[in-house]
């Protein structure tokens, strides 16, 4: 999945489809399709896009960074506000 132009974002957003939003610090889960994979999650180190849309450089527990274009499949948790 490519990133999503200006043009494209305001096209999805009419068509009902929501945007996916993150901020440094905040957890991505990567749920997997196929049974018997296990879901990867990752802290996002970097937001590349505006506004805190996609692309996310995210450290994933193995130490892995990756640029990610999250797709269907992920979810964001947001960071927890320490007290």
């Amino acid at each position: 999945m490519g990133y999503l132009s200006s043009a494209r974002s305001r096209q999805r957003l009419l068509q009902g489809g929501t945007f996916m939003r993150a901020t440094v610090g905040d957890r991505l889960h990567v749920h997997s399709r196929v049974v018997g994979i296990e879901q990867r999650q990752g802290e996002i180190i970097e937001v590349r896009g505006q506004d805190g849309e996609p692309p996310y450089l995210v450290r994933f527990a193995d130490g892995h960074e990756s640029l990610v274009y999250p797709g269907p499949d992920c979810l964001i948790e947001p960071r927890v506000a320490e007290d």
